[in-house]
């Protein structure tokens, strides 16, 4: 039987995930959906069948197949908002198409999937990332690039390394992944910050610290920040990579979801400088599935062969069976289909939690505006504490993230939060924003009575 029937049941999975199809709602007739597809009425109901499996839909003779009650979008107190989740929408998740790659590498590679694989990754797999690479405007070879288990191993083997710059000390914007942050604190590495907005970084304030603090590498997010949505213009991006190049500086730029960027003009930071400058890390977690634990790295020639050290004594290689499966998902072109379906998912959600945002929120409370990516940061009143509205909300199942572990010590803020889109449900987003400014309203206007009717300093004494 034709695959087809994975198109389908993506199309409705797609459907349940933005709201297009509600509880109870009766789906399309198997006619309807065979002439639409253009396949066989079998591949339809294999279809259904399947779903079925998931008690996602469920049939009623002699009249057709509808949409279980679990998905209904509830307003009752004890339904979850998750505004904390940061792995992939689980409605989108491509579980039944990797499935049939899992099976199609074990079946074309065998035995070769089980035995330890090449220290640098697949060679075939390296071709077709090469490939899915250039999509991002990211030019390289095979031989350049190293097949990682996830960036998180990338960056921690990044820090902990020697550069060609004979340097040590490592730059990170303010803030920044509080897993890179965890990375520097193990390894004891001297970290210094530079600060960042929604308008950028000072480009006059980096040039400074290129200058005068033995700065190895400078790690930076480009798109889609991790905490704030930030995004860097290319204007900023060349600047930065020829302030690199003039003080001999390297820049590791995670693009973890530069394929969600609707610009089609946003160039990542390797294009300005892809002979050996920046080093560009690729990972699927957040776009695909976190537990495939595959990432790619592009490396200076010259610094191949002493990441591949550091690698081995890290782990030998990564998951084969992973590689073996990513590489015939990519060669299908059914990750394409992928990304297509998710950059609507995402920013149909970002546009929403957005526009919510503008209308809901006290005035005097600040927020980003990304365009897609998964996230969106939230600057509190100046005596509003983020750990008072996580508190507030978690009473509420409503859960959004503390933002103060995306700071080093001497940048440390208290009053920012993080939301994520990716495993909210759109219906449960304004809902979610209606209770975060009612609780940040009722913590300010208790600051304000306190300070207009302070307590008498004798009041307890006897």
């Amino acid at each position: 039987m034709s695959l087809k029937y994975l198109k389908i049941m993506e199309e409705i999975k797609l459907g349940l995930a933005t709201g297009s199809l509600i509880a109870g709602g009766k789906l399309p007739s198997v006619r309807r959906l065979s002439q639409h597809f253009s396949c066989s009425k079998n591949t339809v109901i294999k279809a259904y069948s399947e779903l079925e499996k998931e008690h996602l839909i469920y049939s009623v003779p002699k009249s057709g197949y509808y949409v279980v009650a679990e998905f209904q979008h509830r307003t009752n107190e004890n339904e979850v908002i998750d505004f904390l989740s940061a792995g992939p929408d689980k409605n989108v998740m491509p579980y039944l198409e990797f499935q049939h790659c899992i099976n199609q590498a074990i079946e074309h590679y065998k035995e070769e999937l089980f035995t330890y694989s090449d220290q640098q990754g697949s060679y075939s797999l390296r071709v077709q990332l090469v490939k899915h690479l250039q999509n991002l405007q990211v030019f390289t070879q095979a031989e350049r690039l190293v097949v990682v288990s996830g960036s998180q191993q990338a960056l921690h083997l990044l820090v902990s390394m020697p550069f060609p710059n004979g340097k040590n000390n490592i730059l990170i914007e303010q803030p920044t992944y509080f897993g890179f942050i965890e990375s520097l604190t193990l390894h004891q590495a001297t970290a210094f910050g530079i600060e960042l907005s929604m308008k950028g970084i000072d480009l006059d304030r980096l040039e400074y610290i290129f200058r005068n603090n033995d700065i190895k590498f400078f790690y930076i997010i480009p798109r889609f920040h991790n905490p704030l949505g930030h995004c860097y213009t290319n204007f900023e991006k060349k600047k930065i990579v020829e302030l690199a190049e003039k003080y001999d500086v390297y820049i590791v730029e995670d693009d973890f979801l530069g394929d969600l960027d609707p610009d089609a003009k946003s160039d990542p930071l390797f294009s300005f400088n892809p002979s050996g400058r920046v080093i560009y890390i690729k990972s699927f977690s957040k776009i695909f599935l976190p537990g495939l634990r595959i990432a790619a790295v592009v490396l200076p020639s010259l610094m191949n062969s002493n990441f591949l050290r550091y690698k081995f004594s890290s782990d030998f290689n990564s998951s084969a069976l992973s590689q073996g499966a990513l590489e015939i998902y990519l060669k299908s072109g059914m990750f394409t289909s992928h990304l297509k379906k998710i950059k609507e998912v995402y920013h149909t959600k970002m546009q929403t939690l957005v526009e919510a945002c503008d209308s809901l929120l006290p005035a005097h409370t600040h927020f980003s505006k990304p365009t897609s990516g998964f996230y969106l940061s939230i600057s509190l009143p100046e005596h509003v504490t983020a750990k008072q509205i996580v508190h507030m909300l978690n009473e509420q199942h409503i859960y959004v993230d503390d933002a103060s572990r995306f700071f080093l010590p001497e940048y440390k803020r208290d009053t920012l939060l993080r939301l994520s889109i990716s495993q909210v449900n759109t219906n449960t987003i304004k809902r979610g924003i209606e209770q975060l400014a009612q609780c940040i309203t009722l913590i300010d206007d208790r600051n304000d009575d306190r300070k207009n009717h302070p307590i008498p300093n004798n009041l307890f004494l006897l």
